[in-house]
């Protein structure tokens, strides 16, 4: 994080509270950690209370500026805070001592997976307990209480365990500046007889963090620009690919401003999603191999340059390590290093930096642009049913011919705007959110390197949480929801007004497309009469089950007109089988990278 730069958001600036002299008796640890969250940019800490951080949560309550949003569970609150951070550049969460913890390293890899810096904080122990042979509840039953440190070690980029007031005003603004200079998650452990204890080092409150400025390497950043020119300006067809670590780089407007210069197509990789303008009119789609974006596969890998910025490549995005592309005509751009080709790779030269000097050395070359006007075909209307064809009996949708997948997408596509953002959660709404096109500033989440289902109702949550220009579109199948829906609760009891299309198709689709196998199928709840529940008339919150077009037509009218200040919950019928074509390609593909047989030894 650049000094000066944004922590959390532009209405969070590094320097927003001035060190004023504070007096000894509010001079708490618990003060002090809720006084730099909000410096951060945290204005809302998702919880779950235990008996270890009740004390604490005190504190944070006390703080009016922070807000504790109580969460259903602590797997969920940790989405929420992945959520969040999406939206303000910084999230937080807070639990009890392993109980808790446990239940939220789930959520906690997933941020560290995407970048994000979650500030994890457990309530733990009395101070007095460790290093004695003491036995504490909520442990395994060892006078060790170390499991939950080790656990939390391997997914989190810094580890606080604070039991001693003497350096613990260290030690916590050590953990929360490497989140932010990280963009990982950190966890923090405060023993639960610390918050409210007065001690000198916290007699004032936070100086704000002055965060040293990231400069490249000037005589390496001059090569790679020098290199990148000439490699580029040789080639007939380059093309540009934006990846997921644009958003860690904290480079999406130097992305532009190249974009711009160059007149490259540009394509984004399906973890970008977002992160690149949809609006700009070089835009082509999204790569992602054999299951690209029409026409845009073909100008990725027809190219005979291509530049992948901030690319991510896995099993996943690589469509079963099928990638149609060739290192030797590739740079690879990383936040902090740039390699060309097989050639030369330079180190400490930083993605924004290098994008913006870059732009200033290239030769306009619209070929490529030009070759996918050409090919391009618009995307045909589905198709409507034929009066002859049969209806499918099927009990869970009462013998009525279901709502096509495809339609409800060109629906949703009509609600995109810039107060808007689509969360994705995990499955088939993968491939079929990656087709809508955003609108200038619409917002788009889903968590890909990870792929935890159930991840899309927490983060819905928190994303609604901190963003609240922004209507929140959240697209979840029957199996995801499942896992996470009790927190549709909080966002009821938060006045938050989402839309959750809730898609209903018997099970577990993704995974029927992978492997199937009866494992795949799930019970059917009553998903609207289960929200309906949870609602018990506190607070706003409408529901509606959708089995036609006419039906689902009048679902959003109602969600964006009289119900628009209400948290809208549709759910939608759909046939099992009925997936996007990206997801059958794909299942396959992926089924056949598992499956590979050893080597032979």
């Amino acid at each position: 994080m650049e000094a000066g730069n944004e922590i959390g958001s532009s209405a969070h600036p590094t320097s927003l509270h001035p060190p004023v002299r504070g007096h000894a008796s509010t001079g708490t640890l618990g003060r002090h950690l809720a006084r730099r969250l909000v410096e951060i940019g945290v204005k809302d800490v998702f919880s779950v209370p235990g008996d270890f951080n009740l004390t604490l949560l005190d504190h944070l309550i006390a703080e009016p500026e922070l807000n504790l949003v109580g969460c259903c569970n602590e797997l969920n609150a940790g989405y929420a805070a992945d959520g969040y951070a999406r939206a303000k550049g910084v999230g937080a969460c807070v639990v009890t001592f392993t109980v808790g913890g446990l239940s939220v390293l789930n959520a906690i890899a997933g941020a560290y997976s995407e970048n994000l810096p979650v500030i994890c904080i457990v309530g733990g122990p009395n101070s007095n307990d460790y290093g004695t042979n003491r036995i504490l509840h909520h442990t395994i039953g060892l006078p060790d209480f170390s499991q939950e440190l080790r656990c939390f070690q391997t997914i989190t980029c810094a580890q606080a365990v604070v039991n001693n007031l003497d350096d613990a005003h260290e030690l916590l603004d050590t953990a929360i500046s490497t989140a932010l200079k990280e963009s990982k998650p950190v966890y923090i452990s405060i023993g639960c007889n610390l918050p409210g204890i007065p001690h000198p080092t916290f007699a004032r409150d936070p100086v704000p963090f002055f965060l040293a400025p990231k400069v490249s390497n000037q005589l390496g950043l001059e090569a790679a620009v020098e290199a990148t020119a000439n490699f580029l300006n040789k080639a007939v067809k380059p093309v540009l690919v934006g990846g997921p670590k644009l958003r860690v780089a904290n480079a999406k407007d130097a992305f532009v401003e190249l974009a711009d210069a160059c007149g490259y197509p540009i394509a984004v990789m399906p973890s970008g999603k977002g992160l690149v303008p949809e609006h700009h009119p070089h835009f082509i789609g999204t790569y992602w191999g054999a299951v690209s974006t029409s026409f845009c596969g073909e100008i990725v890998e027809s190219a005979d340059a291509y530049v992948f910025i901030g690319p991510i490549f896995n099993d996943y995005s690589s469509v079963g390590y099928s990638l149609l592309i060739k290192k030797e005509k590739a740079i690879i751009v990383q936040p902090n290093r740039v390699t060309i080709g097989n050639g030369p790779s330079f180190g400490w030269v930083f993605m924004a930096d290098f994008l913006s000097a870059l732009a200033k050395k290239l030769k306009k070359n619209t070929t490529a642009v030009e070759n996918y006007r050409r090919i391009f075909v618009p995307p045909g209307m589905p198709l409507k049913h034929g009066n002859d064809e049969p209806l499918r009996v099927n009990v869970l949708f009462k013998h009525i011919q279901p709502l096509r997948v495809n339609v409800l997408f060109k629906h949703i596509q009509d609600m995109l705007s810039k107060d808007s953002a689509v969360i994705a959660e995990t499955g088939d709404s993968w491939f079929n959110c990656q087709k809508l096109h955003l609108p200038e500033n619409c917002g788009y989440e889903f968590q890909m390197q990870y792929g935890s289902i159930g991840w899309s109702v927490g983060a819905t949550l928190g994303y609604a949480q901190a963003a609240k220009d922004k209507r929140v579109i959240a697209c979840i199948g029957d199996g995801s929801f499942q896992v996470t829906a009790q927190d549709i609760s909080t966002m009821i009891r938060c006045g938050q007004k989402s839309i959750i299309f809730l898609i209903n198709n018997g099970g577990y689709t993704i995974e029927v497309e992978i492997h199937d196998g009866p494992y795949n199928v799930i019970k059917n709840w009553n998903y609207t009469a289960f929200v309906d529940a949870i609602h018990n008339g506190e607070g706003r919150c409408w529901t509606a089950k959708v089995r036609t077009e006419d039906e689902l037509i009048d679902a959003i009218a109602a969600a964006t007109g009289e119900k628009k200040d209400s948290l809208c919950f549709i759910e939608v019928f759909a046939h099992k089988d009925d997936t996007s074509k990206e997801l059958l390609e794909w299942g396959s593909r992926v089924s056949s990278a598992n499956s590979r047989p050893p080597n032979p030894q």
